[in-house]
């Protein structure tokens, strides 16, 4: 069984916006982007920066100190997809936003 933690009411995310997730030891970033809703990890493995702060685009977040491009779908880095940052599920019940701690099956991460 998947370990669920609530993030927030589905109508406290409105299309476009991000929030930043402490759970455990991990900080993810949540994002609802073009109907969906995406969940990383809240850093660049380059240096570090917040990508809860960076401008989402085309389905990808980009890193606000180094425009180093992410897909949200996957983790995978624009320049060399083969290496991806983590990514999470996200479920929504009863009005709520969950994230599922294990991360997909097809993550490599960084």
């Amino acid at each position: 069984m998947p370990d669920l933690h609530r993030v927030c009411p589905l109508s406290e995310l409105p299309e476009g916006e991000v929030r930043s997730v402490e759970v455990h030891d991990r900080v993810v970033a949540v994002f609802h982007h073009q109907g969906n809703y995406f969940a990383v990890d809240d850093f660049c493995p380059h240096q570090g920066a917040s990508l809860s702060g960076g401008h989402v685009e085309n389905g990808c977040v980009t890193c606000p100190w180094h425009a180093w491009r992410f897909h949200l779908a996957d983790g995978a880095w624009a320049d060399n997809p083969k290496l991806k940052i983590r990514c999470y599920g996200i479920v929504q019940k009863d009005g709520d936003l969950f994230l599922e701690l294990s991360p997909p099956a097809n993550t490599n991460p960084i």
